[in-house]
């Protein structure tokens, strides 16, 4: 018999995890605390595993079916949906710590305790001023030369305006 959102709400935790399943390898367990997760029982390479796929009522009973016939799909490819998320979360965490700015703040502070503090100061003022908010969201991968000039052209400029006449940094 397939789950309701009534017969969801109307649950109540017990001593014991509880398990309501709705077909498909979709069911919710309710645990103690009276948490409702969202799990998908499925086989893969003759292992049975499970998967998360969010909490009752954030996620809601049509969102999980989605997602349980989405992860269907993946092992129907003949693809892992626990290896395909791990995957993916790899592939953002790596993303994140490829961003310039977070590469540069990784970089300070590596070499923070080679300089004075007012060298650091200098520096992070720097780039917190003139290469964070043009190149600091951007991916190493995809700056190129022609952005790191026009980065280094425009504080030119700016230097060249608020030094004293007859005077350039």
């Amino acid at each position: 018999m397939a789950l309701t959102d009534v017969a969801i709400r109307k649950a109540k935790p017990t001593d014991s995890p509880v398990r309501m399943f709705d077909g498909g390898g979709l069911y919710i367990e309710i645990v103690p605390s009276g948490g409702k997760w969202w799990r998908l029982k499925y086989r893969y390479a003759g292992k049975e595993k499970r998967l998360s796929l969010g909490t009752f009522p954030d996620t809601g009973l049509k969102a999980a079916r989605d997602a349980r016939d989405n992860a269907r799909k993946q092992l129907a490819a003949g693809v892992d949906p626990s290896a395909e998320r791990k995957a993916e979360r790899e592939n953002a965490r790596v993303a994140a710590l490829s961003m310039l700015e977070r590469a540069a703040r990784a970089w300070l502070a590596h070499r923070s305790k080679a300089w004075k503090p007012g060298t650091l100061a200098m520096i992070t003022a720097s780039l917190e001023n003139d290469v964070f908010p043009s190149l600091g969201s951007r991916p190493l991968a995809e700056i190129q030369p022609r952005d790191i000039r026009d980065a280094v052209q425009a504080v030119r400029q700016l230097a060249s305006r608020s030094a004293p006449s007859g005077q350039s940094r």
